[in-house]
């Protein structure tokens, strides 16, 4: 039975985390760690957290203590923390994390847990997030009615208790659970996530670079730009660091992606007065009304 979960990364989705388990009935510790004090501090006052460790030596002591240690933080971060926790962790604990690509996560799960004599890794990833991050935007809902993604690194069938309670917590946020294989998962990711924070990034960008010194031209898109203008560049809004490691880690499918979104948009230019213009609008159309 969870009595300890152990939060590392205690920012939009580790705090929001917290929140969830105390809104869905969790009666045990929820105990944080993060690089900022300020995060620690806000996480603790909104009740994500009851306490936390104040450096890295005394999150591995707190780590031992725990059942459950979820790394919501960053890939690379995962990464590292990963090679940290192996030899501390034992066979009655389970590490998860929130990371959002997959393959070499579970590359380097698979060398380091699932031992004997070591912990269980169970790779997840909730598609849930806001365009800012902090502790100071976490809520219990975040994940109600998102997807959270596993990849689990055993073969299909009964999965051990600890991993199968920690399922049952995740179910209870509301949200809905998949498990896929860690390529599969990156490539998809790609296209439905990676992707859409490109574009949204690419045009922001552009939009800047073309009227950000130019006052007149600022104010009159701020005074016709609708809502297209608004969603459509609303991702533009997330930090570097939070997609940083996605670049990095999931670079081959990002990039295979953004090439056939170029060659599309270089389509549409090409046909802007031609008949197959329709046709695309129809094909979008049909995606949009499955």
């Amino acid at each position: 039975m969870i009595k300890k979960i152990f939060i590392i990364g205690t920012g939009l989705i580790g705090a929001s985390t917290g929140l969830a388990l105390r809104a869905t009935g969790f009666s045990g510790e929820i105990v944080g760690f993060d690089a900022s004090a300020h995060e620690l501090a806000t996480a603790q006052s909104s009740g994500a957290i009851d306490g936390f460790a104040h450096s890295r030596p005394e999150a591995l002591d707190l780590a031992r203590t725990a059942e459950v240690i979820v790394l919501a933080i960053p890939v690379l971060a995962v990464l590292d923390w990963s090679e940290l926790l192996a030899p501390v962790l034992n066979e009655q604990q389970l590490l998860t994390d929130t990371g959002s690509a997959k393959l070499q996560i579970a590359t380097a799960a698979r060398r380091l847990f699932h031992q004997p004599g070591r912990a269980g890794f169970l790779p997840g990833h909730p598609m849930a997030g806001k365009e800012s991050g902090g502790a100071s935007h976490a809520e219990a809902n975040l994940f109600r009615d998102a997807m959270w993604l596993f990849t689990p690194l055993e073969a299909a069938g009964a999965p051990p208790p600890l991993e199968a309670e920690w399922r049952t917590l995740v179910a209870g946020f509301g949200a809905r659970t998949l498990d896929l294989d860690p390529t599969h998962h990156d490539e998809l990711c790609a296209w439905v996530s990676h992707l859409p924070q490109m574009l949204s990034t690419a045009l922001a960008a552009l939009l800047e670079d073309t009227f950000g010194s130019d006052e007149k031209g600022r104010a009159e898109i701020a005074a016709i730009g609708g809502r297209a203008l608004r969603e459509t560049t609303r991702l533009g809004a997330s930090p570097y660091s939070m997609w940083r490691d996605i670049a990095l880690t999931n670079t081959q499918p990002l990039a295979d992606t953004l090439l056939a979104l170029e060659q599309r948009l270089q389509h549409l230019r090409e046909n802007l007065r031609t008949p197959e213009l329709r046709e695309q609008f129809a094909l979008a159309n049909r995606f949009r009304s499955r």
